[in-house]
């Protein structure tokens, strides 16, 4: 199972704070993911993931697109921090 959470405005846009997906090695990878998602949900979900800006984590590490994903994994999305 992989463990999604959504944060701050990309949870207000999806209007989801998290989805437990059940593990397919056919998404073995974020991309994956992010296509598989996108297929469920449509196009809102392909226009927020799709974003340049957004960043990913897999259990609490920023990665890119291409990170494997393995069972277990928490995958999640966050946009962009600012501080002063």
């Amino acid at each position: 199972m992989l463990k999604l959470l959504f944060f701050a405005r990309i949870k207000e846009e999806l209007n989801c704070a998290g989805l437990d997906i059940d593990w397919d090695e056919s998404i073995g990878t974020l991309a994956k993911l992010e296509a598989h998602l996108i297929a469920l949900h449509g196009d809102n979900w392909a226009q927020v993931l799709g974003q340049d800006n957004i960043i990913r984590a897999v259990n609490q590490t920023v990665v890119e697109a291409g990170a494997s994903l393995e069972d277990g994994d928490e995958v999640a999305f966050f946009p962009p921090v600012t501080g002063g």
